[in-house]
């Protein structure tokens, strides 16, 4: 630890302090504890079914048992391939009790992108839902080989009065009701570790294929810990029920900490819907009451930009927040305007559990910053071609983090665990400064990851797909600016000498089964060549500014 106190606690909330120790506490362990404290309150909403967190508990014990009847426990990792629905948590917590690893899949990859991460996680046993695609998609992933048993939910079940979905009749498929069945309940559960392994979730760091960072016990327990430090520092924690929208996706690192176990831990009732509607969640605001809503920009610009908006009583809300990507600070100042309430973003990484740094909800704040570091947390600049080298206030270099919430290493990548970490700090691969009174500002990326709506898209693979294509001879996807997304990648492609070329409809159909929906290019230009360094190799800092450029001017001639 450094030298205390920080400079930056200079600028906390009266009354809030940094220290915040490590939780050494197992997920299942805090789960326990919460569905018996708060056994009557209901825990989740979804269409047609309300849970007590009682009832909760009673399907996770059931699904606990399962796995562990079914051989699965210690050292065995299960594959999350589910949307929003209470199939998650019940897979999620169940899983944890019984002792194995989960690994996160994002509905929205390619099946090339499911199959690396199932290969890498080891986990042979997936679990889905009849939502959408995923039941087909599953299958053809245990056709592949790629896993050996699918534990299908049917989404019907949800629903009063639906019809049930036809599963395929599969010796390596069971439905999920047949999997719990006659599970039998169990008078003591495996012994966890707090240091052991609890979700491999994937991201790309700041470049290249994705790898899964190890989130233990600990680190998601003390990311609890460092958010009750801040919410609590500004009295923000009420002695009352609250009802959180519940529509980031479960699957991501900021919904996994902010909404599924921030309310469990707290008590909450989530407000589970499989997919953001602005008018539904006005609904859940103005008919349901909803006090407590965490979203990612694109939302928010749905919402400002709602014809009527400033009809809606959205008077129910008493906290907002923003993650995921930056917050356009437009969108911000409309939301204040409407609500009386400052959506605030802030920073962090799936390698930090979330937490990272936050402004605080009241009072001034800097143009530009996305906040301070959280209790807890330590952040320092360093010089980018020496991570030893720490930089005083106001220079600029990488953002490098130290706290009880960060990731223990990537799973199976020693050496690139090691290149990540500079005296026991992370190294974030993000570049920003800070001021004299420890409010961060945020550069660029070291790297040339994409934050597209809060999702990471890696150029690299997405570049690699692209050169499947016969007609491209050279492509580079660089991150330019969008109103809606913050981020979308844009191709620029040299074609094969004598190619006729295509159009960006027809891209985004040949990428249809490489890419998922988030990774998909939004925008095509094709160059008789693309910029290089004097050494020859591809450099995207020309096409990034263009773009940077082009976004402005049209911004001014609107204004």
């Amino acid at each position: 630890m450094g030298d205390r106190p920080f400079f930056w606690e200079k600028s906390y909330p009266p009354g809030m302090v940094w220290d915040v120790e490590p939780r050494r506490e197992t997920v299942p362990a805090m789960f326990d504890a919460a569905t018996a404290r708060f056994s009557d309150r209901v825990a989740l909403d979804y269409r047609d079914t309300r849970l007590t967190f009682a009832a909760l508990r009673a399907r996770v014990d059931e699904v606990a048992s399962a796995f562990i009847r079914a051989g699965i426990g210690r050292d065995d990792t299960v594959a999350h391939y589910l949307p929003n629905s209470p199939y998650h948590p019940l897979a999620f917590f169940g899983a944890l009790k019984a002792g194995a690893r989960i690994a996160h899949l994002s509905p929205l990859d390619a099946e090339r992108e499911l199959a690396h991460k199932l290969a890498d996680s080891r986990a042979r046993t997936l679990v889905t839902t009849t939502v959408g695609p995923l039941l087909a998609t599953a299958l053809r992933l245990l056709e592949a080989g790629h896993v050996d048993r699918v534990i299908v939910g049917d989404d019907a079940a949800w629903a009063k009065g639906a019809s049930p979905s036809v599963i395929p009749a599969h010796e390596n498929v069971v439905t999920w009701d047949a999997f719990v069945a006659g599970a039998p309940p169990l008078a003591e559960w495996p012994v966890l570790d707090p240091s052991d392994v609890a979700v491999l979730q994937y991201t790309g760091g700041t470049t290249g294929v994705p790898k899964a960072a190890m989130l233990t016990h600990t680190n998601l327990m003390s990311a609890q810990a460092v958010y009750d430090a801040w919410q609590s520092g500004q009295g923000q924690l009420r002695d009352r029920i609250e009802k959180v929208i519940g529509v980031l996706p479960l699957f991501h690192v900021y919904a996994m900490t902010v909404v599924l176990l921030r309310s469990i831990h707290l008590g909450n009732e989530i407000l589970l819907r499989t997919r953001f509607d602005v008018e539904t969640a006005l609904r859940d605001i103005e008919e349901r009451r909803a006090t407590i809503f965490n979203g990612v920009p694109t939302m928010w610009i749905a919402l400002a930009n709602h014809p009527g908006i400033d009809t809606r009583d959205l008077r129910s809300l008493v906290r907002c927040s923003s993650g995921g990507a930056p917050l356009p600070q437009e969108v911000g100042e409309r939301f204040e305007r409407l609500t009386g309430l400052t959506l605030r973003g802030g920073w962090g990484m799936t390698e930090t559990c979330s937490p990272g740094v936050a402004l605080p909800s009241e009072g001034p704040v800097p143009a530009g910053s996305v906040g301070l570091p959280l209790p807890g947390i330590e952040l320092q600049i360093v010089a980018t071609d020496d991570p030893h080298r720490v930089l005083p206030p106001g220079e600029t270099g990488e953002m490098r983090v130290r706290g009880p919430n960060v990731t223990a290493g990537y799973w199976n990548r020693p050496q690139e665990t090691e290149a990540a970490f500079a005296d026991g700090f992370f190294l974030t691969g993000d570049i920003g400064w800070m001021d004299e009174n420890g409010y961060v500002f945020l550069v660029d990326r070291k790297k040339d990851m994409i934050i597209s709506g809060g999702f990471n898209v890696y150029p690299q693979m997405v570049e690699q797909a692209i050169y499947e294509h016969p007609q491209v001879e050279e492509v580079l996807v660089v991150g330019v600016p969008d109103a809606y997304r913050g981020e979308a990648a844009k191709a620029f492609v040299k074609l094969r000498q004598g190619a006729a070329g295509f159009s960006l409809a027809e891209l985004q159909a040949f990428l249809a089964d490489k890419v998922g929906r988030h990774e998909m290019p939004t925008a095509l230009e094709f160059r008789a060549s693309l910029p290089r360094t004097p050494v020859g190799k591809f450099s995207k800092t020309e096409l990034r500014e263009e773009a940077r450029r082009k976004f402005d001017d049209e911004a001014r001639r609107s204004a």
